[in-house]
């Protein structure tokens, strides 16, 4: 059985809720799925994306945005933390242990540095704060689906890192730790492999923007900080003390080889 979802339809100026928006939407090959109880909100995140060539269904609980990701299986969802009947955090860490699609997590208050921690640690890749901008909104979900998309690291001279602690191979985008597969983010994924097909040289701020995020984040410089303290948590021996990932101070950052 699926579940009861809704959808404004510009046309009729009225919400459709209906089982067969969810036929249509099973056929469409990029869906997005917006899990918010604003149904004003929900509207006008339809009408941006739309108009930018998505397919949007929307849920308006927490219950039937879980229902709806299963259902539908989009290719990225768009989250808010606060929900009736389960909120935010719980469907991120739900759907991540079941999938490695991009999450953008929208909230009404401002996001500290800790609170983008605490959620890359749930399985976010990124956070909006309401209200949501027209131009920037497309321009993120762009973004993530982009980076989400697998790259083809089978042209790059390195493809593979290998030590006693960690093991990479780029082309199946396998991680192991200390013998331990483990599940990185997309952005967290690419961020690895910068590094590893860059080892010992320093790359800086911008440029890991620019490659890892796109050209549309050149101004957010408190990323990378975060994402690769993120990233050092899964991947050194002790993420205090990093032994691959170093700091170039006021320039960017180093990956060091430990063959």
């Amino acid at each position: 059985m699926f579940p009861i979802l809704s959808r404004y339809n510009k046309d009729s100026d009225k919400l459709e809720t209906n089982e067969l928006l969810l036929y249509k939407v099973l056929a469409m090959t990029s869906c997005i799925l917006i899990i918010e109880d604003n149904e004003e909100l929900c509207r006008i995140l339809q009408l941006t994306l739309e108009a930018n060539g998505y397919k949007v269904v929307f849920a308006n609980d927490g219950v039937k945005g879980m229902r709806a990701f299963e259902e539908i299986r989009p290719d990225l969802v768009v989250l808010d933390i606060s929900l009736p009947q389960m909120d935010g955090w719980e469907i991120c860490q739900r759907i991540r242990r079941k999938s490695d699609i991009p999450i953008l997590m929208m909230t009404a208050t401002a996001v500290s540095e800790e609170d983008i921690a605490a959620g890359l640690e749930m399985g976010a890749d990124e956070f909006m704060i309401k209200p949501i901008g027209k131009l920037e909104f497309p321009a993120r979900v762009k973004a993530l689906l982009r980076r989400a998309k697998p790259t083809q690291y089978s042209a790059h001279p390195t493809t593979t890192y290998k030590d006693d602690y960690l093991i990479a191979d780029l082309s199946t985008r396998r991680i192991q730790v200390d013998t331990r597969e483990i599940r990185l983010t997309p952005t967290e994924f690419n961020l690895l492999a910068l590094f590893i097909q860059n080892s010992g040289r320093v790359l800086t701020f911008t440029e890991i923007l620019e490659k890892v995020w796109g050209k549309e984040y050149k101004h957010e410089h408190h990323y990378p900080r975060i994402y690769v303290s993120h990233l050092r948590r899964k991947i050194e021996p002790d993420y205090k003390n990093p032994t691959y990932i170093h700091n170039e101070y006021g320039v960017g950052y180093r990956f060091v080889a430990q063959n």
